[in-house]
């Protein structure tokens, strides 16, 4: 007989693991214990050498499916005498600050067990909006702290009553240990709310009855959620989605909608098999569709054109929580029919945090005619996450509810670090050892608001995960907000990561290599000329490790009229590029959205030299031709012109002309291409035609930058190649481009765990940083 402590690590409570480990253990004859602490989940097994062999095996094999195992640490105690004979389950314990900390679990949806009670009658949870088990419900968004256990958790308010209580005390029960588990004679309760907090109504049937009647009349109601309030209004009703547009401020940018099932799904968009199992999974994200499903007239109908104005993707989820499948179904013995589909955004302003208390009744009383709310706080306010499927693979948009925070497994160690990320879809993140916790999608540093929910979230991973961070990642632009939060609190620790290199980092990171050719194209990034001088990155092709990157091939620069407003106006950018390219753009799309005072200023500028900010940016040049081939001038949401110019390049006919940037002398020079589309363009060629040779022109730039960089350092040939960066979620480019470069027989790395967007760049920052550190400590270690 053996006596073996097995320390497991990940995502391991809060998921049913330690009756999976008694069930198991007992099955095997073992004695010992399991239990929860503050690092995971804590074996002491007692039995033959080879049966804790098989022990040790199957808790990684067959562990819960909503576990993620990222180690196992095992140590032999010794001598087995005075162990328990007997397997059993040990109450949790709680460790002092020092103590690395286990992975929060992420919020997951309703399960089937939990649906069948919610619409059985005899049930004593039937249709109670808050009925979760160990396999499903909320988790990120009620914690407090570490061990998940209910006193650490926003139920702690609520005592279990005795029914409950005894499914939760019972190993065999699959409620045991779910936190957040309650009924309607001890759980939490809906009320509905008049905008003034006057209470119209109270208990689910009541409540929803309303709700229903308010949706169908046209109103904008704030649903009270899993991770914030949602608006909803039905995706139907172009007068109410008009409506919540004026009140959020929010003039083009899609809506997500939330639909009542998958039939209703697949009536209004086309739903691949890939994309209905992420659909359908546990995280429930909005997955974003190709538009007209099988509905035909009648799916259109069901969402109105205002839903996603000018787009040809469909922002769909299902619902994910009990209240959302109740939402759907009608009130039993009331006539009022439930909606079918329904816009589901956040509840805030645009670019301000979700609203997620009681004390922003205030805020949602200036967006919504009624406020449907319960008495479940929230701790931490999570946005649902998105997701698109780019040729047959699910690659991450927005990375929030379902997927934060859980861990990335490192290649290399890091000191603790924090990383602040960027500006713009903000995540931050915290990393130590070989494991990495990238928080929710935080949003746009463009409020006060904003920066405060960013710096609650920075402190929360921070106290969770006991990261005491010895270096604070930051981005080198010097007006981004979060550098400058992390210069104020952490002056001294703070560590500049080149935003691009930061991107080519993360995607290294979750595919666990240490080197690779990074492919970098976006909007913005900080970065400095061969002049020295700052320049706008964004078409960057990087030769990088976690210890430093060259610099290998660029977008050839061109110079960005007024900095923001010209990303605003895409007609002024491509006027200025054409300028600079030496082809007039009187005549042109671009040129004729600009009003003659605009024209004239932007040409002295550019002829000048003055009030242009030289930018490589690849997804300014998305822009560029966006304009110039008269599809979109102006935009009100980011990447706007860049998104309606891959959907018109989709559309378009395989067979077609051919532009072609030059590559060669590590730059990528746009000048012949911007001369044959103006050239084309004027000779009357259709728009779509060119919009798809434009793609194809840059995923053979792409094949031909990395196949220049190869030639100049034979030493690289047989590095992967990463896309990464905002412009790879451009399905039809990434297709594209990893299609030219697997000819080459290049191995081609995409997005799988972060966006590729900004989303992702805290990974990157936390692994350079925190290798530079780690670097440094030992550096001075070995002087001594």
């Amino acid at each position: 007989m053996e006596r073996r402590s097995l320390r497991v690590h990940g995502v391991v409570q809060g998921v049913g693991f330690r009756p999976f480990v008694h069930r198991l253990a007992t099955s095997l004859c073992l004695g010992g214990s399991v239990g929860n602490d503050a690092a995971g989940v804590l074996i002491d097994a007692v039995g033959p050498p080879d049966v804790l062999d098989e022990l040790q095996r199957r808790v990684v094999a067959e562990a819960p499916r909503l576990a993620v195992v990222t180690g196992v640490d095992v140590v032999k105690v010794g001598s087995a005498e005075g162990a328990p004979a007997a397997f059993r389950i040990v109450g949790s314990e709680r460790a002092g600050d020092s103590v690395a900390r286990t992975a929060l679990p992420a919020d997951v949806a309703t399960c089937d067990a939990c649906l069948a009670e919610l619409r059985d009658p005899a049930d004593r949870r039937h249709r109670y909006p808050f009925i979760n088990c160990t396999d499903c419900g909320p988790r990120l968004t009620i914690i407090r702290d570490l061990p998940y256990d209910r006193p650490a958790t926003t139920m702690a308010g609520f005592p279990l009553c005795p029914a409950c209580r005894a499914e939760y005390d019972d190993p065999a029960n699959r409620r045991y240990h779910a936190e957040p588990v309650a009924c309607p004679a001890c759980g939490p309760h809906l009320t509905l709310l008049a905008p003034d907090g006057a209470v119209l109504a109270e208990g689910t049937d009541s409540c929803l009855t309303r709700v229903h009647e308010a949706l169908a009349a046209g109103a904008v109601v704030a649903i009270k959620g899993v991770g914030g309030f949602h608006l909803a209004c039905t995706a139907g009703d172009e007068a109410a989605v008009a409506r919540l547009r004026e009140r959020k401020g929010r003039a083009d940018k899609p809506f997500a909608v939330m639909v009542a099932g998958m039939p209703v799904a697949r009536a209004v968009a086309r739903v691949s098999d890939v994309e209905a199992s992420a659909l359908q999974s546990p995280a429930a994200p909005i997955v974003l569709l190709a538009r007209g499903g099988a509905g035909g007239d009648a799916g259109e109908s069901l969402v109105a054109p205002a839903v996603a104005p000018g787009n040809p993707l469909l922002g769909v989820m299902l619902p994910y929580s009990p209240l959302h499948h109740l939402l759907f179904e009608p009130v039993p013995g009331v006539p009022s029919a439930a909606p079918v589909a329904l816009v589901m955004t956040s509840a805030n302003l645009t670019d301000e945090p979700i609203c997620h208390r009681d004390e922003d009744l205030p805020r949602l009383a200036m967006l919504a005619d009624l406020v449907l709310t319960h008495d479940r706080p929230i701790e931490v306010p999570v946005d649902d996450s998105v997701v698109r499927v780019v040729a047959g693979d699910v690659h991450p948009v927005r990375r929030s509810r379902g997927y934060a925070p859980l861990p990335v497994r490192l290649p290399v160690e890091v000191a603790p670090v924090l990383a602040v990320g960027g500006e713009l879809k903000n995540t931050c993140a915290v990393a130590v050892g070989r494991v990495a916790w990238v928080g929710q999608h935080v949003g746009d540093m463009e409020h006060l608001a904003t920066l405060e929910a960013f710096q609650r979230t920075a402190v929360n991973l921070q106290r969770m995960y006991r990261v005491a961070p010895q270096v604070v990642a930051v981005d080198g632009h010097p007006k981004y907000l979060t550098r400058r939060w992390a210069l104020e609190h952490h002056r001294d620790l703070s560590v500049e990561v080149q935003h691009h290199h930061a991107h080519v980092a993360a995607l290294m990171a979750e595919h666990g290599v240490t080197r690779a050719i990074g492919v970098a194209f976006d909007g913005t990034g900080y970065g400095l000329g061969d002049d020295g001088a700052p320049e706008l990155w964004g078409g960057e092709v990087l030769v990088a490790g976690f210890d430093g990157f060259e610099r290998a091939a660029h977008l050839c620069p061109f110079p960005l009229p007024g900095g923001d407003a010209g990303v605003r106006n895409p007609c002024r950018a491509a006027v200025a590029a054409l300028l600079a390219a030496g082809a007039q753009p009187v005549g042109l799309p671009c040129a004729e959205a600009c009003e003659d005072v605009e024209l004239a200023v932007v040409s002295r500028q550019v002829e000048r030299d003055v009030g242009c900010v030289p930018t490589t940016s690849m997804g300014r040049l998305f822009d560029v031709v966006s304009s110039i081939l008269g599809v979109r001038h102006r935009i009100t949401y980011e990447a706007q012109a860049a998104i309606e110019l891959e959907a018109l390049a989709a559309a378009a006919v395989p067979d077609g002309p051919t532009v072609l940037f030059a590559v060669e002398d590590g730059v990528i020079d746009q000048t012949p291409l911007l001369l044959a589309l103006a050239e084309a363009v004027r000779g009357g060629t259709p728009a779509g035609p060119l919009a798809l040779a434009f793609h194809r022109a840059v995923a053979q730039a792409i094949r031909d930058a990395v196949a220049m960089v190869v030639a100049r350092d034979p030493g690289v040939a047989a590095l992967p190649v990463g896309l990464t960066g905002g412009v790879f979620q451009n399905a039809l480019l990434t297709g594209l481009a990893r299609d030219a470069l697997e000819a080459d027989g290049r191995t081609v790395l995409t997005h799988r765990v972060v966006p590729a967007n900004d989303g992702g760049i805290a990974l990157g920052q936390a692994v350079v940083a925190g290798v530079a550190r780690r670097s440094y400590d030992t550096a001075i270690e070995g002087s001594r």
